[in-house]
Formats: C-alpha cells, sequence, structure tokens
C-alpha cells in the first residue's frame, strides 16, 4: 500500500539532492576566481612625528597637535627631544589636547626644577618625577597607545641615545637634562644629557615610517647681549645647531616652524600664545601635509593577494623641502 503524502515527499527530496549534487559538482570543476588588478583601494601612509627641543618653546607643540587632531590626521609614530619628549610621550600615553593644555598652563619651573649646589649643573630636575606621573597615562614604553622613541646625548661619548623600551620617566628626565642648567642623570650606565646637543629635532629615531614631519620650535633669531649665564649656554648650542641643521631637515618630507621669536627661553606663563603658535603654523602647514599624504599612499589590491605599488615620492636630491612657517 502506498501512501500518496510518503510519495510526494520523496519525490521533492530526491529533487534536492540532485540538484545539491549538480551544484557541488560545479564549485568542484570550476576556475577560481582571479583578483582584479584594476581593482585597488589606498592604504593609508604611516605618518612619524618628530618633535624638537625648545625648553618653555616646547609648549607650541600642543598646538600643533591639536590641530593635527582636530583635522584627524593619524600620528603612527611619535619621537621627541627635549621639551619635544614630554609633549610626544604624553600624547603617545593617552593624553588627550585638553589635558595637555591644563598641563601646559600650570607649567612652572619649580614644578620639575630645583637649584642645587652647582658641581654638574646649577639645577636638578628630579622634581620632573611627580610632574611626569601626573601627566603620563602609563610609566613604561610597553604600555604606551603609539610607538615612541626618546633621545638624549651621552656627555662621554657623544652619541644620541635613543630609548625605545623599559622605564619612561627616566629618558624623558634625561632628555630634558640641559647641559650647565641641570645635572646629567645616569641611567643604563650612561651620564645623559638634554637631546639638543645631538640634534634640534629628532627624525632619525623615525626611520619605517612613510612620512616624517619635523617640529621645530627652536629660536632662529639672535639677541642683542646674553643676560645670563644659561643665555650664553643657550646661544652657543642654538649657533652649533644652526650650522648642523642639514643633518635633520634632509631627513624629513615637511618641517613645521611655529613663529616664537618672541619668546623667551623660560617665559612659561605665556602657555596660551605658545599653543596659538603652534596652531597656526599647524593650520598653515595641513594642505601640504595632505597632499603629502595623498602623493605617499599605498595600492592595494581589494582581492587575492596583495600587490603594492608605492606612488611617486618626494626626494630630497628631486624636489625642495616645504619649509613651513606661521606668517
Amino acid at each position: 500500500m502506498r501512501f500518496p503524502l510518503r510519495s510526494q515527499v520523496e519525490a521533492q527530496l530526491g529533487k534536492v539532492l540532485r540538484a545539491t549534487v549538480r551544484e557541488i559538482r560545479r564549485f568542484a570543476h570550476s576556475r577560481p576566481i582571479q583578483p582584479n588588478p584594476n581593482k585597488q583601494s589606498l592604504r593609508r601612509p604611516r605618518l612619524g612625528l618628530a618633535l624638537g627641543g625648545g625648553f618653555a618653546r616646547g609648549i607650541a607643540h600642543v598646538g600643533v597637535l591639536k590641530v593635527l587632531v582636530e583635522n584627524q590626521i593619524p600620528i603612527d609614530a611619535l619621537a621627541g627631544i627635549s621639551a619635544g619628549s614630554i609633549a610626544a610621550a604624553a600624547f603617545a600615553s593617552g593624553c588627550t589636547i585638553e589635558e595637555l593644555t591644563v598641563a601646559a598652563r600650570s607649567l612652572r619651573w619649580n614644578k620639575f626644577a630645583r637649584w642645587t649646589i652647582p658641581r654638574l649643573g646649577f639645577a636638578t630636575n628630579e622634581r620632573m618625577d611627580l610632574l611626569l606621573s601626573k601627566l603620563l597615562h602609563c610609566r613604561t614604553f610597553e604600555q604606551l597607545k603609539l610607538p615612541l622613541a626618546v633621545v638624549a646625548g651621552d656627555i662621554r661619548t657623544g652619541e644620541a641615545v635613543t630609548f625605545r623600551e623599559g622605564d619612561l620617566i627616566m629618558p624623558v628626565r634625561a632628555s630634558c637634562s640641559f647641559p650647565g642648567l641641570f645635572l646629567p642623570i645616569e641611567y643604563q650606565g650612561r651620564l645623559l644629557v638634554d637631546g639638543v646637543v645631538v640634534g634640534s629635532v629628532p627624525v632619525a629615531a623615525l626611520g619605517g615610517m612613510d612620512v616624517v614631519v619635523a617640529v621645530n620650535v627652536q629660536n632662529k633669531g639672535f639677541i642683542e647681549r646674553p643676560s645670563s649665564l644659561f643665555e650664553v649656554v643657550g646661544e652657543s648650542f642654538r649657533i652649533a645647531q644652526n650650522l648642523n641643521q642639514s643633518n635633520w631637515r634632509d631627513h624629513c618630507d615637511l618641517i613645521i616652524e611655529p613663529m616664537i621669536e618672541d619668546f623667551h627661553w623660560d617665559e612659561f606663563g605665556r602657555a596660551d600664545e605658545l599653543i596659538a603658535a603652534g596652531e597656526m603654523a599647524a593650520w598653515k602647514a595641513l594642505p601640504a601635509l595632505r597632499k603629502l599624504l595623498r602623493e605617499r599612499a599605498t595600492r592595494v589590491a581589494t582581492q587575492g593577494e596583495r600587490h603594492e605599488t608605492t606612488l611617486a615620492l618626494a626626494s630630497p636630491e628631486t624636489s625642495p623641502l616645504p619649509t613651513l612657517s606661521s606668517p
């Protein structure tokens, strides 16, 4: 005895099975989909930001960072020397622009330094331990949100010493120990001083980046007559640095130089003006930076294996280096 309903189910099931087998055979004998070389997307170039030293003038870095953040310019790595190491470390640790601004406005000499009996320096920056502990969101390089290089100088060997791992606070202190003013920092078997003795802006520490932007906050002008021992030392270093600027200018893609000639080296009370100077210079640099990022983008195939073709790059030998200062 046959059941009509059962026969219908068996027939329907047979159709489904036969159709499934056909699809499996078709898939097994089909040719793999070939990637379309003409269908590509752009890979964003990696941007490294090098922040130079300048004592109180380094507050202008906050203005530069503010403009980059507001315009959604991604920063993939940072390097800092002297005052630039503080701004770079704070930003890499996750500090917001608001936090950096508040810290800059409250910064005073006695918050990070105290006078001492002169031997190797007239002051010590040991108070910077507390200042950095409050400002930074972490205490080691490994905990940072962005890769960071802090550069100091070895007073014994004359070498540039770049820190990328381990404790964060001691390298920053060392990078801010201006020779003659602050005591050198003994750390990891070295006698370390301010990184400006080996270079104004640490662009060499950003190897591997597609685009390197340097922020120079050194005073380019001359003072009529030094009024203190520290100005004599500072001017001497500035003259030497001006004679060796090619060491870093020839190895970056864009230079941002805020107009800070009217600011004294210790004018921490003018934080808002310094931040505004940094903002102005960064806004002026923004069109050139965006153009540079477009030129350095890498084309990536959207299917199959990645096929990258780097677009034409600006070369120091073939094109002039854009130097952008605020008006």
